[in-house]
């Protein structure tokens, strides 16, 4: 009897040793991989959440930054006329970007580049600021024209008052036939004439008015309204000067009216631009005849 008792534990003991062997274990670093992994799973839920959170915040920051900002461009030679929400109408230049932010206690337009005019809708409540570089030009209900040059901020006002500041410098008061030469720290007023006024505001009729302008700075202000430019090619050009009235659609008027006047002769080259140069008149050739 014991000694059955003893074989039958023996078998037993045989079964789970047998049984033993068959489990498989993972390896230490398989474990330690499997935690690792879960441990990075929870840093990247962590991490995402973290993101979104991010992003939300970003997202009402972004909104309440820019909402109700519109911005309008124009590309080279394109003009362009906007009614704004309030009555006000902005005009761009060719080649020139502005953006407008209304609110309920002020409108805000900001020039980025080119020219730009402005017929301003009568509002007391609400001030209208034109920003350019350092210069802040407010009015109420008034006419004027922004234009940015690549050193100064040139105003022209023609209708109405309006208050300049430029960087620290004391707020200065426009009235309408008058101007400003504004730059970072200094504003000069300038009292202009009809003629300049009609001369510097034509734009808006797609025209150009040159009083005595240099050649070199004619084809600077036909520039503006070419994707290919008019160039100098003879210094001796640069310095003559011409007058008249001229569409910015057509160079091709002005171009005509140049050689006719003046001793220049135009190019064409074949990307599309023009070149200028000087032309000598060719010399009369002598008699030979004796008789």
């Amino acid at each position: 009897m014991a000694f059955a008792q003893a074989e039958f534990a023996w078998e037993a003991a045989e079964r789970l040793k047998s049984a033993a062997a068959e489990i498989t274990l993972p390896p230490l670093q398989q474990i330690v991989s499997e935690e690792q992994q879960r441990r990075l799973s929870r840093n990247i839920m962590v991490a995402a959440a973290v993101a979104v959170m991010l992003f939300i915040v970003a997202a009402i920051v972004t909104v309440r930054t820019f909402s109700g900002v519109d911005r309008y461009e124009t590309q080279v030679g394109q003009m362009r006329d906007i009614a704004l929400s309030d009555g006000s109408i902005l005009h761009l230049n060719s080649d020139s970007e502005a953006e407008v932010r209304f609110t309920d206690n002020g409108r805000k337009v900001r020039v980025l580049k080119g020219e730009a005019s402005f017929d301003v809708a009568h509002d007391k409540s609400r001030p209208f600021d034109v920003e350019a570089r350092s210069a802040i030009i407010r009015a109420v209900g008034t006419a004027f024209n922004v234009r940015m040059r690549p050193s100064i901020i040139e105003l022209t006002v023609t209708q109405g008052t309006v208050t300049v500041h430029s960087g620290g410098s004391m707020g200065r008061k426009v009235a309408a036939g008058s101007g400003a030469v504004i730059q970072p720290r200094s504003i000069d007023l300038t009292r202009l004439g009809p003629k300049l006024i009609d001369q510097r505001t034509a734009w808006r009729s797609q025209m150009l008015e040159l009083d005595g302008e240099t050649i070199e700075q004619a084809a600077g202000e036909f520039n503006r309204y070419r994707k290919t430019p008019i160039l100098i090619g003879d210094a001796r050009v640069s310095a003559l000067r011409i007058g008249g009235r001229f569409r910015t659609t057509d160079s091709r008027e002005f171009l005509s009216a140049l050689q006719m006047s003046l001793p220049i002769r135009a190019v064409d080259g074949e990307d599309g631009s023009v070149m200028l140069l000087y032309r000598d008149d060719e010399p009369v050739a002598e008699s030979n005849d004796e008789g």
